[in-house]
């Protein structure tokens, strides 16, 4: 299911497609996360979208990538089935649950929910994964009957050296952008509306 031009694919969805979005919502209060979905076939973005909690707890950036999704003209979308979906962030119980919901067979993610957590400051989906259904980190099952779930951190391990080498360069450069977002939206989250912020 995966190969360099995929991987190179979603990592350039994430950096142009995305994180434009994020950097504007981070500004505004929102947590740095973001989603997007794009067409199996050529891997064109249907939408791209980023969190947007400070307008409802519930848009984390998964939902709200699906709530934008959802309000577009039923010719303008495609089926979820020819779809992929990626996250910027390993999907917590809620976007989890959305996207199973939603009829995609598959998901991609870039950050773990340890980066999460022990990166960015954002605890919630690893606590709320062990609190609320008794997870401990990665208990969740990643392959089942719904979906299939990747993490594009490991997939670009499994590339020859060249490859491997050159995208994880480029992992590591959208990961410095991403620290910078993380710094904004810590020194400025205090007095927001966010619940779990």
């Amino acid at each position: 299911m995966s190969d360099v031009s995929l991987i190179d694919r979603l990592l350039d969805v994430i950096e142009y497609d995305i994180v434009p979005k994020t950097a504007e919502g981070v500004k505004e209060g929102n947590k740095l996360f973001g989603a997007a979905i794009l067409r199996k076939g050529n891997r064109s973005v249907v939408i791209a979208e980023t969190n947007n909690e400070i307008e409802n707890p519930l848009w984390h950036g998964e939902i709200h990538c699906l709530k934008r999704f959802y309000e577009m003209p039923k010719a303008e979308r495609v089926d979820t089935k020819d779809a992929l979906f990626v996250a910027t962030h390993e999907p917590c119980s809620l976007c989890l649950s959305a996207i199973t919901w939603a009829g995609f067979d598959n998901f991609y993610y870039l950050f773990s929910h340890e980066d999460s957590r022990d990166s960015f400051a954002i605890p919630h989906d690893l606590k709320i994964l062990k609190e609320v259904f008794r997870l401990d980190p990665g208990g969740y099952n990643a392959e089942n009957a719904y979906w299939k779930s990747y993490s594009i951190r490991k997939l670009a391990r499994t590339m020859p050296e060249a490859d491997r080498t050159r995208l994880e360069a480029r992992i590591d450069a959208i990961s410095r952008r991403y620290d910078q977002l993380s710094g904004t939206y810590q020194s400025s989250k205090a007095g927001n509306d966010i619940p779990l912020n």
